[in-house]
């Protein structure tokens, strides 16, 4: 397996889309190799760490193949993160060279290198002679990826060149992706979602990147109509805000053949849903920043496993499911924690005591993620450990009851959390985006007519318009657990 320059440059190069500029496979090399000799003028190097902190767009897509090119390691920041995130991510990683499109917050400017998102005179032309670079091995680090830091500090994920390659490769099988496919991409190329299908797959398609500098479902129907985009990857409330956005109609997003959902609340509802109002193959995934992409379905399989299940293993990655408190295996159809390891898993955290309490014995990577696999090998997600709601005793996935709720009618997205109580210790609050009204009366019948066992149902419903979002697009549980712990 090549390092990633050599891997992407070996397959057919793909086209890259930002607004109005357009970069054919014919000069993308170039511009590679031209924001690679800018960073060397500023003294980067092999093993060099460069950070940035941009938004979606063409100046972030050829930093990341520049540092591939050179052997330095990519550490860019979400280009919304706040002083706090931007000072924990920089503190962690030390980059030898900040770059900034954007102001960032005070204390933690880091003299940082302007880059103005949209300048015509970058990069520059290339200097004579520049290059050509020693560049890394495979089994060297490529990129440092920060998880959301829903609770607490944002983890530092590494992953090598190898690994990262894998995944690419695989992927763009799973998903039977060709050069005639496009992509639309509005998930930060901060985050392992927007890096893995906005720059790694396209590359080893040789397929179209429309990269979206944000999400504006209006904007998004434009893009899919213009672009004739074909695939899309992202959470579900992506796909709730674009079906829901005045601009669309199923006439203009017909190109679209394949949507790939991930996170929480991607529910067998969601699914029926969408792939009938996008009206093309909706599926679930399964992954994370340490372990991109685990499971999926593929063309050749049922429709109603793609719906019910969050997927098969991929390519060569394994999974078990294991007792959360010793690590015992657990039988097909027992609920446990999902347990990973194979050639895409990253490398480690850069805090060598984090990697040490993450992995098992074996190489196995502790998800932190609960669910079961069936008789088949496909796996279903119930949750994560921290999400689980104990109420007076008793264990609530609060996926299931999310599930539940969303298989109304009325019901567009739920997300259901815990909140405080002297004598239970905590009770169940659903926030619901509902077209009409769905209040605690209408919660209660409907969970009672699916047959929910009564302390799994919801003793609060806050209807919301929309919900709370973290960077990465995923919704923001912390944020909806201190809604309802303040009434």
């Amino acid at each position: 397996m090549p390092p990633l320059d050599a891997g992407l440059s070996s397959e057919r190069s793909t086209r890259v889309v930002d607004g109005g500029r357009v970069v054919e496979p014919s000069a993308l090399d170039g511009l590679i190799s031209a924001a690679a000799t800018w960073l060397t003028g500023l003294g980067v190097a092999q093993g060099s760490v460069v950070s940035w902190q941009l938004p979606n767009g063409l100046e972030a897509y050829l930093l990341y193949r520049a540092c591939w090119r050179i052997g330095a390691v990519a550490a860019p920041v979400h280009h919304a993160a706040g002083a706090a995130d931007v000072a924990a991510a920089l503190d962690q990683v030390e980059p030898d060279l900040t770059i900034a499109g954007v102001d960032l917050p005070a204390g933690a400017r880091r003299d940082a290198v302007p880059l103005t998102p949209g300048d015509s005179t970058w990069p520059p032309p290339n200097v004579a002679g520049a290059g050509p670079w020693l560049g890394p091995r495979p089994s060297d680090p490529a990129v440092v990826l920060f998880t959301s830091g829903s609770s607490g500090r944002p983890k530092a994920v590494l992953h090598t060149h190898r690994g990262l390659l894998s995944k690419a490769r695989t992927m763009a099988a799973v998903h039977g992706l060709t050069p005639s496919d496009v992509v639309l991409m509005p998930a930060p190329l901060a985050h392992i979602s927007g890096l893995l299908n906005g720059v790694l797959v396209p590359g080893v398609a040789g397929m179209t990147s429309v990269l979206m500098s944000r999400w504006d479902p209006d904007a998004a129907v434009g893009l899919i109509q213009e672009h004739g985009v074909s695939f899309m990857i992202g959470p579900p409330t992506f796909f709730v805000s674009l079906m829901g956005a005045a601009a669309f109609s199923t006439d203009r997003v017909t190109s679209l053949r394949l949507v790939s959902s991930g996170g929480s609340g991607v529910t067998p509802a969601f699914v029926e849903s969408a792939a009938a109002t996008l009206q093309c193959t909706v599926k679930r995934t399964y992954g994370s920043t340490e372990a991109p992409t685990v499971t999926t379905s593929e063309p050749s399989d049922a429709p109603e496993r793609a719906r019910e299940t969050d997927g098969h293993p991929t390519g060569e990655a394994e999974i078990r499911i294991a007792d959360p408190t010793d690590g015992s295996e657990r039988p097909a159809g027992v609920v446990g924690e999902v347990w990973v390891r194979g050639p895409e898993l990253f490398e480690g955290y850069l805090d060598p005591a984090m990697t040490a309490e993450a992995f098992a014995e074996g190489g196995w990577f502790r998800t932190g993620d609960l669910g079961w696999l069936d008789e088949l090998g496909w796996l279903t997600i119930s949750g994560r450990i921290k999400d689980v709601i104990i109420r007076g005793g008793e264990n609530i996935s609060a996926a299931e009851v999310e599930a539940a709720l969303e298989a109304h009618p009325k019901v567009a997205q739920a997300v259901a959390v815990g909140y405080p109580d002297d004598r239970l210790g905590h009770r169940v609050c659903a926030f619901v985006v509902a077209a009409g009204t769905f209040d605690i009366e209408t919660s209660r019948a409907w969970m009672e007519s699916r047959g929910i066992t009564r302390f799994k149902w919801p003793e609060r419903v806050v209807p919301v318009e929309s919900l709370p979002l973290m960077a990465s697009g995923k919704v923001d549980r912390a944020a909806l657990e201190r809604l309802a712990a303040e009434g």
